[in-house]
């Protein structure tokens, strides 16, 4: 499985990448408000470098127009390098976006799903990700768990090599979920990956474990200090 963090803040991108076993970055228009008006392709250059090139990029096209979302993936591409991942989202026009940059040969992550037939074409249309979202389809009553089940067997019935990276959550239990109902991948924001290791049951246990050592070997030693 793959985890990725759903940020543009350079200090957090950089903690975190150092800490875990982070696969990508992903961004979209909201994220990059979030770090006000800055130098966009520096900007995005600089996560580059921190994440180096093994490790994926996923910026999202900002026109409305079939015209306009080639031009921006070709920027994009121009500007920062071949190979980010341009996130396209699911709409009629997505959907001829997404063949026209896939006949190019250019990496693409089909954005803004939130039912199975947008899912089912964006496959068809040859998606290297899908990102459903989790949190959002839950508001709406779509339930997401049935939905990536269902896209992973689709997934599977067609040998697609489409990889589901679900996306939107508002807390760790739906990233599981995700990732237990065939999810390959998942993306989230810092606000989760804290969530997730900051129970205090799991700093008592590091606490006690200091303790009963000290207790025998003395306070402040090391297993490297024996």
């Amino acid at each position: 499985m793959e985890f990725m963090l759903d940020t543009a803040n350079i200090k957090d991108i950089t903690k975190f990448v150092e800490a875990l076993p982070i696969a990508g970055i992903t961004s979209n228009p909201s994220i990059i408000k979030n770090e006000g008006k800055i130098e966009f392709f520096s900007h995005m250059k600089e996560i580059r470098k921190i994440i180096g090139a093994k490790k994926s990029l996923h910026v999202q096209v900002v026109a409305t127009s079939y015209e306009g979302m080639i031009k921006d993936a070709e920027t994009i591409l121009n500007k920062i390098d071949k190979e980010v991942y341009i996130k396209v989202p699911v709409n009629e026009v997505g959907l001829r976006v997404i063949k026209e940059l896939k006949r190019r040969g250019a990496k693409v992550t089909a954005t803004a799903i939130y039912t199975k037939i947008q899912a089912y074409l964006a496959i068809a249309a040859g998606a290297d990700y899908i990102a459903p979202y989790f949190n959002r389809m839950e508001n709406l009553n779509i339930d997401p768990r049935e939905a990536i089940y269902e896209i992973t067997e689709e997934i599977a019935r067609t040998n697609s090599q489409t990889k589901i990276l679900a996306a939107s959550f508002k807390n760790v239990g739906q990233v599981n979920a995700a990732l237990e109902n065939g999810a390959q991948a998942a993306t989230m924001g810092v606000d989760i990956i804290k969530q997730a290791l900051s129970m205090p049951s799991i700093n008592k246990a590091v606490v006690d474990f200091t303790t009963d050592w000290e207790a025998v070997f003395g306070e402040g030693s090391t297993i490297d200090s024996l």
